[in-house]
């Protein structure tokens, strides 16, 4: 592994959703548009054996389970999407109760263990999961690089500012991957 990667790890935050809720076909949208970049920060991790690590919303079920909330979430809209980006059995998969990674979550835990202080934070919704995820992230004294085509919000506008405020508070890296 290149020495410059070797305590990094990429964070893939609500990838496996349903966009059943208002603003829901706006996000969708927006996801498929980047879903070429997701493919490729994927590819990248593989290729330079970086850790894959899945935080998503549990959707009621509470089971750590990847299979169980792919099954709850893939539909007709959905199923592109979750069939590309779905974590494989060696991957990492935390469920979350609320919008960051972090909050209660065992996410640091993980990240210590593993050694990893750098952290590479993709998915959705950027405005809200990939915000709040880098605010505890920069809070912790990770490193951060949250590419800017490898996140959507169900507004545009919104996840601009949300890049903004990432760059400028969080000293986030936004560049493209």
């Amino acid at each position: 592994m290149d020495k410059s990667l070797s305590k990094t790890a990429v964070i893939i935050v609500d990838i496996i959703n349903n966009f059943d809720f208002d603003g829901g076909d706006n996000l969708f949208q927006h996801t498929k548009e980047i879903l070429p970049n997701l493919i490729k920060l994927k590819k990248f991790a593989k290729e330079n054996d970086l850790p894959l690590i899945y935080v998503n919303d549990h959707y009621g079920l509470w089971q750590a389970d990847f299979n169980k909330i792919i099954n709850y979430c893939k539909n007709e809209k959905s199923s592109e999407i979750i069939e590309i980006m779905k974590p494989d059995d060696n991957d990492y998969f935390l469920i979350k109760p609320q919008h960051s990674a972090f909050f209660q979550t065992p996410l640091q835990s993980l990240l210590t263990e593993l050694d990893k202080t750098d952290l590479i934070m993709a998915g959705i919704a950027g405005d809200i999961c990939i915000l709040f995820s880098a605010k505890d992230a920069y809070m912790y004294m990770y490193d951060i690089h949250v590419p800017k085509n490898c996140m959507a919000s169900e507004r545009k506008d919104n996840n601009d500012y949300a890049l903004y405020l990432m760059n400028s508070v969080m000293k986030a890296n936004i560049d493209p991957v």
